[in-house]
């Protein structure tokens, strides 16, 4: 065993005999040992120190456990909601993954088609590999509109992940004075307490509430176009306005797969920017000829309209008492012509 050395409490430093006097002092055990705390500056005697928040900028406590696959579906359809200004809903009946991929596929077919007409004709906007059918959990989707729907919160008060207390740096997204529970008040995302109190309200009742029963797909578009949407429809719900491609055009579009899931598809309806439709007001949207542009045009045509038929009535107006002053003045003149010619 080797022997121990124990080291002096006094000694301080080390200096070694071929070592300059200039030389710098090692510090030892002994000198660590007794080396004292400096006091703390009179701010932090005065005034508490901020709770250190012990979750990520990005990720604020949730109402429910974030970690379970119900919330972070809730978190994932809200975003569908926010960001899909056109979403389609259609009713399954145990649609198998075979068929389900067979429509996938003759979809993005379609939907391809569509971006290249589009390119050909110079405009912007190829939504073919955004635009996907998925199978829904109801209820979760059901919680999530209500949030977006119903869940308004102040102006004033600033997203804690979108408006950060200090833009100069990246990793300094906090809200002042927070505290690490769920049930602050001041956090304000789509998963805090305040947003499942907004959405447990039952006496608040949405547009879509009759339709999400059931099992549902839902088909998001990242843009309201109406010709994608006449391509979604004549594949996924075919009727007199929309037809189905012919057998010589497409026949991968008859095969036993695709035909046996379209028949267990049924369509429902829409939200189009907030609003509800129905069979026939989607159907309307998707027949617009030219798509947004050629409803733009329409607008115009109806603007110029009502400004020439403005600009006649205000001239008719005119014209009409040009008229009766002139009929007036030529009555006059006669009446005192004739009054002369009697004298």
């Amino acid at each position: 065993m080797p022997p121990r050395i124990y080291l002096r409490p006094h000694a301080l430093c080390v200096r070694t005999s071929r070592c300059p006097s200039s030389a710098p002092i090692v510090a030892t055990y002994a000198s660590l040992a007794t080396a004292t705390t400096p006091a703390p500056p009179i701010e932090q005697t005065v005034r508490s120190v901020p709770p250190v928040l012990r979750y990520p900028p990005t990720q604020p406590p949730s109402h429910k456990p974030p970690e379970v696959r119900k919330t972070q579906l809730h978190r994932q359809y809200q975003s569908l909601l926010k960001s899909s200004p056109l979403i389609l809903l259609f009713q399954h009946n145990n649609i198998k993954a075979v068929e389900l991929m067979a429509m996938r596929r003759e979809l993005a077919i379609a939907l391809r088609k569509v971006d290249e007409e589009r390119l050909r004709n110079g405009q912007d906007g190829q939504y073919a590999d955004q635009i996907r059918l998925q199978i829904i959990q109801t209820g979760i989707f059901a919680s999530s509109l209500r949030v977006v729907e119903f869940f308004k919160p102040e102006d004033s008060t600033m997203d804690y992940a979108q408006h950060p207390t200090d833009p100069s740096t990246s990793t300094s997204a906090q809200i002042p004075q927070t505290t690490n529970s769920a049930d602050d008040e001041r956090f304000t995302h789509g998963l805090s307490r305040r947003a499942w109190e907004a959405a447990s309200n039952r006496k608040l009742k949405t547009e879509l509430e009759p339709l999400l029963s059931g099992p549902l797909a839902v088909l998001a578009f990242p843009a309201v176009t109406p010709q994608h949407l006449k391509a979604v429809l004549s594949i996924l719900a075919p009727s007199k306005e929309f037809p189905a491609p012919k057998r010589k055009a497409n026949p991968d579009y008859y095969e036993p797969a695709v035909q046996t899931g379209l028949q267990k598809l049924m369509f429902l309806g829409a939200r189009v920017e907030g609003k509800v439709f129905d069979h026939d007001g989607t159907k309307w949207v998707g027949g617009i000829e030219g798509g947004i542009d050629g409803l733009r045009a329409q607008l115009v045509h109806a603007l110029q309209g009502i400004g020439g038929s403005l600009a006649s009535t205000l001239e008719g107006a005119g014209k009409s008492l040009w008229v009766t002053m002139e009929s007036r003045k030529m009555d006059m003149e006669e009446k005192e012509g004739g009054g002369k010619k009697e004298v």
